[in-house]
C-alpha cells in the first residue's frame, strides 16, 4: 500500500483539480505563517476530531517536514480510512520544490 505522495503528486492533484480532502496536522501558529488551505486538524485533536473527516474520500495529510502526517495518516488508517497518503516533506519541501512564495519557518 502506497502510503505517501510527493509534492509533485500533490501539485497534479491541484492543477487537475482532483477531489480529495488535504488535512494539515500542525498548529495553528505553523498554519497561520504558511500553509496549502484544507483543514487544520493539528495531530494532537486528531483522534477526537477524526469523525469530521470523510473515510472513504481520498485524504492528504500535511504537516511541516512530513513526520506528524506520516503519524497521522497511520492514525487514520487504524480508525478506518482506506486511502490515506502523508505529504513526503511536508509544506517546507512544497516551499522549496513547487512554490517559494509559501515562507519556510
Amino acid at each position: 500500500m502506497k502510503w505517501e505522495i510527493t509534492v509533485q503528486e500533490l501539485k497534479q492533484k491541484f492543477d487537475t483539480g482532483e477531489k480529495f480532502q488535504l488535512i494539515d496536522v500542525r498548529t495553528p501558529e505553523e498554519f497561520q505563517t504558511a500553509n496549502l488551505g484544507g483543514l487544520l486538524l493539528p495531530l494532537s485533536e486528531l483522534v477526537m476530531r477524526h469523525q469530521e473527516l470523510d473515510p472513504e474520500a481520498e485524504t492528504v495529510v500535511l504537516c511541516h517536514h512530513g513526520i506528524r502526517s506520516a503519524q497521522a495518516a497511520v492514525l487514520l488508517s487504524q480508525l478506518g480510512f482506506t486511502n490515506v497518503l502523508s505529504v513526503r516533506g511536508g509544506i517546507d519541501r512544497w516551499s522549496a520544490e513547487i512554490d517559494p512564495q509559501i515562507p519556510t519557518y
